[in-house]
């Protein structure tokens, strides 16, 4: 079997295991889940505390915890 032949096979091998196009949208979509009380605005689970509180204060003049009662600060 020659080198050709054992591309051709892992092409069609990966063709059969490949499900089409893979799009990041749907698991971002599903990362959403901390809302804002005020607004119901998501935001990605990995946002930073910083950024919830620019959000709470710019946006609503509310400190963090009025806005997002449930985030809990991970280390």
């Amino acid at each position: 079997m020659g080198n050709g032949q054992k591309a051709q096979m892992k092409r069609e091998r990966n063709a059969k295991a490949a499900k089409g196009p893979q799009s990041q949208l749907k698991t971002n979509a599903a990362a959403k889940n901390i809302i804002c009380k005020t607004c119901f605005q998501t935001f990605l689970c990995t946002s930073r505390e910083k950024a919830l509180t620019e959000h709470a204060e710019n946006k609503h003049s509310k400190k963090m915890n009025e806005c997002f009662p449930d985030f809990v600060a991970t280390a």
